[in-house]
């Protein structure tokens, strides 16, 4: 059973990451990949909301692992990165990957204080 949930949350997650991803990009029109950050960024909070809230195994295997899992993206934030450098824009990637790590780990310490305030 944890697997079906694991796998019904990451393709849930999966499709969700592509309309966002989507949107967002779609809404700013730019070269920055600002559609991952938002996924990434957006997970790591939904991430650790589920931590501090503590819901049971079955709804951690679905959202935590699953849902959050699939939508957040190192691979995406990895080629972003490469692709920003490569542009010649070594500044702007390496903001990039530090802006998203600062912003998520921030973003899943408020997440995790929410849910425990619960």
């Amino acid at each position: 059973m944890t697997v079906l949930l694991v796998a019904f949350g990451g393709a849930l997650g999966a499709l969700l990451r592509y309309l966002v991803d989507r949107a967002v990009q779609y809404r700013f029109g730019s070269d920055f990949p600002w559609g991952t950050f938002t996924v990434n960024v957006t997970g790591s909070a939904v991430l650790g909301l589920l931590i501090g809230l503590a819901p049971g195994d079955g709804v951690m295997a679905f959202a935590a692992t699953g849902l959050c899992g699939a939508f957040t993206t190192y691979s995406t934030l990895s080629y972003d990165a490469y692709r920003l450098a490569v542009e010649g824009t070594a500044v702007r990637s390496a903001s990039y990957v530090v802006g998203t790590t600062v912003a998520g780990l921030l973003a899943g310490v408020i997440g995790l204080l929410a849910g425990s305030a619960f």
